[in-house]
């Protein structure tokens, strides 16, 4: 065995020597300028790039066969400018051929690689000729068939152009591998790099990549990975005259904001847009995506349904979603009308910018929807934006306890927003409704409202400022809290001067309400308020101030009996905690006693007759009488009477 042994491999030792000799003769032997030559034009062939080479060339074949060019530029399609200018350009060898005195290149490695991409207004590229000449040497049966397979590009720059619309870019520290194995039809790249301060890892592969070169019809696999997003396309890509993809089309971010950021686009006002994920059937036509078969959740809000967005010069985004449930709240918790932890209007100027960036048209329908403290049943909402121009429209929702509809609508102009709103609010709960809406808290029960304001401003208070319209209110069965008309009155009618008592508590029951005002420069005037209830009724002249918050009112209380005791009263003070008291001079009319002194001091009598009239109050002209004094009489009277009102 030992002695078959080295008869075996005595050839086989000899066989090795000799190639050995072989290459170390074919690495003395070889035409360095004939390899040079030919691997210039197997890149030339296969590319369609000129080589420059500025610096020194290295050529090695043990221990690695390869041909190192440094400091090269590549010019391709008649440009001055050098489409790739690289440090180091290294083509590894295919051993065997070389032996034999054939140079064919197995690899291609690009190290520090500038990169230049520059996009015409036609659409072609300063690249497009390097793409037409691939794609015509890797067809079958070509003159210059590919002979290698794979380019490695290491710590790259790409710097891209559009000369349409002057937008650059920059990708940094690049690494890809790109291969296209010359046995398959396939292309595949995979590395990363680092694009607006985001290291991204990404990959992309044709099934067929001789027809996606073409424009014609492959199979296209996508996937980029960054912190601020996740995307992935899974379909088939076509261009013929257009770019059209189509398939299924991923999207994921932990924050919808910061991705919109990061990738340039208009970001939308403050206030939600964290967590995004899409899932559709996706169209690509040129700049134009239509989205099929839409999963998309935002903010913890789902929804289904169909989205097209395009991007011709200006970005246009087209949806029509239905959702479960969905909560707006995350959207207006920064916008406050009044400041925080007072009663003044906001001053803080509006942040208008999002209105100009992109149009809208969408519609939205929900069975249950949340806005700040209000929750709406099934709502159907349209948002239409268009020029710096929001429209904003409710078909119907539930909400309240009944059904409202309307639109709102805001226009920019520099920095004002003209603001136009117009709702009915059908059998709701005006408590609910005016509270929420108005900041009214003191009424009670069932009705109707219609809105319709007009405001120009910069900030709510200069809404408000500005604030043009009308507003009504019909109610019934229910009560407006602050004061117990008919106990008021009842004591009134007996004691006109009973003391002040309590006027600032209790209720006032209803039958039916109505309330009808006009707007003016923020100023509210009241046109018709009646309140018919069953013991009393109320009727209400005056103003409002919207930018104060304040009443200036007055009214008239009465009876509904057989006294029809009428009493004349004012309300002014802050609409959350508004002042209710009688006319004092009517309830000093109204007293026997105090009466005829009012006359005389109106009549501005003599101090005789004064004089007199307070001696007959008073009884302070009857010492001598030991009998209690009418007004000791009243005075007990009052006393017994506050007593029992307490």
């Amino acid at each position: 065995m030992a002695q078959g042994m080295k008869r075996l491999g005595t050839p086989i030792a000899a066989l090795l020597g000799v190639a050995l000799i072989a290459v170390v003769a074919t690495s003395w032997l070889i035409n360095r300028e004939a390899l040079r030559k030919a691997v210039e034009a197997q890149i030339r062939d296969v590319t369609g790039l000129e080589l420059n080479v500025a610096g020194s060339i290295d050529i090695s074949v043990l221990p690695a066969s390869y041909i190192s060019f440094h400091d090269v530029g590549l010019k391709g399609g008649g440009t001055s400018h050098p489409a790739l200018h690289v440090d180091v350009l290294t083509a590894n060898l295919r051993l065997l051929p070389l032996l034999l005195q054939r140079f064919e290149i197995a690899d291609l490695t690009l190290l520090r690689p500038r990169i230049h991409v520059s996009l015409k207004p036609d659409g072609e590229s300063n690249w497009t000729p390097f793409i037409q000449t691939i794609a015509r040497t890797m067809k079958p049966g070509a003159d210059n068939q590919v002979s290698f397979s794979e380019i490695r590009i290491q710590d790259g720059v790409l710097n891209y152009e559009d000369a349409a619309t002057r937008a650059t870019e920059k990708f940094e520290d690049i690494d890809l591998s790109l291969a296209w194995p010359s046995i398959s039809r396939s292309f595949a790249a995979t590395g990363q790099f680092d694009w607006r301060g985001e290291r991204v890892d990404g990959s992309i592969s044709f099934s067929d990549f001789v027809a996606a070169l073409s424009g014609d019809r492959s199979g296209l696999k996508a996937r980029i990975a960054s912190a601020p997003l996740k995307l992935a396309f899974d379909g088939s890509v076509a261009n013929r005259t257009s770019p059209m993809m189509e398939g299924t089309l991923t999207i994921d971010s932990p924050s919808l904001r910061s991705a919109l950021r990061w990738t340039g686009q208009p970001q939308p006002a403050s206030g939600g847009f964290g967590r995004f994920a899409l899932k559709a059937r996706a169209n690509v036509v040129g700049a134009s995506i239509a989205l099929t078969n839409v999963n998309v959740e935002l903010d913890g809000n789902a929804a289904e349904g169909v989205m097209t967005y395009a991007n011709n010069g200006r970005q246009t985004l087209q949806a029509t979603l239905a959702a479960d449930a969905l909560d707006f709240t995350p959207y207006i918790s920064t916008f406050r009308l009044l400041a925080s932890g007072a009663r003044d209007w906001n001053r803080q100027l509006f942040d208008l910018n999002g209105l100009s960036t992109a149009d809208l048209d969408m519609r939205l329908s929900a069975a249950r929807l949340t806005v700040g403290p209000t929750k709406l049943g099934r709502t159907a909402i349209g948002a239409n934006l268009r020029n710096g121009t929001l429209a904003l429209s409710v078909g119907e929702a539930q909400v309240y306890g009944g059904i409202a509809k309307g639109s709102f609508g805001i226009a920019r102009a520099d920095s004002v927003a003209d603001i136009k709103a117009q709702f009915q609010f059908t059998d709701v709960d005006l408590q609910a409704c005016a509270t929420e809406l108005f900041g009214l808290n003191k009424l009670s029960g069932r009705g109707n409202i219609n809105v319709s304001l007009l405001a120009s401003g910069s900030s709510p208070f200069g809404l408000v400022q500005s604030l043009d319209g009308s507003a009504t209110v019909t109610g019934h069965d229910g009560a407006i809290s602050g004061f117990n008309a008919e106990q008021l009155l009842k004591r009134l009618e007996r004691r006109p001067l009973s003391g002040g008592g309590n006027f600032r508590s209790g209720s006032t029951p209803y039958d039916n309400l109505t309330i009808a005002v006009k707007f003016s420069d923020g100023i509210a005037t009241a046109e018709d308020i009646r309140v018919e209830g069953p013991a009393a009724k109320i009727t209400l002249t005056g103003t409002a101030s919207v930018p104060t918050r304040e009443y200036d009112m007055k009214g008239v209380a009465s009876l509904n009996s057989a006294s029809g005791f009428e009493l004349p009263f004012v309300v002014q003070g802050p609409w959350d905690d508004p002042l209710i008291f009688p006319d004092p001079e009517s309830l000093i009319r109204r007293s026997p006693a105090s009466a005829p002194l009012l006359d005389m001091l109106k009549d501005r009598k003599g101090s005789d007759a004064v004089r007199s009239a307070i001696e007959r109050i008073t009884g302070a002209g009857k010492r001598s009488a030991p009998a209690e004094s009418p007004t000791a009489e009243n005075a007990k009277e009052n006393a017994k009477e506050n007593a029992k009102s307490n």
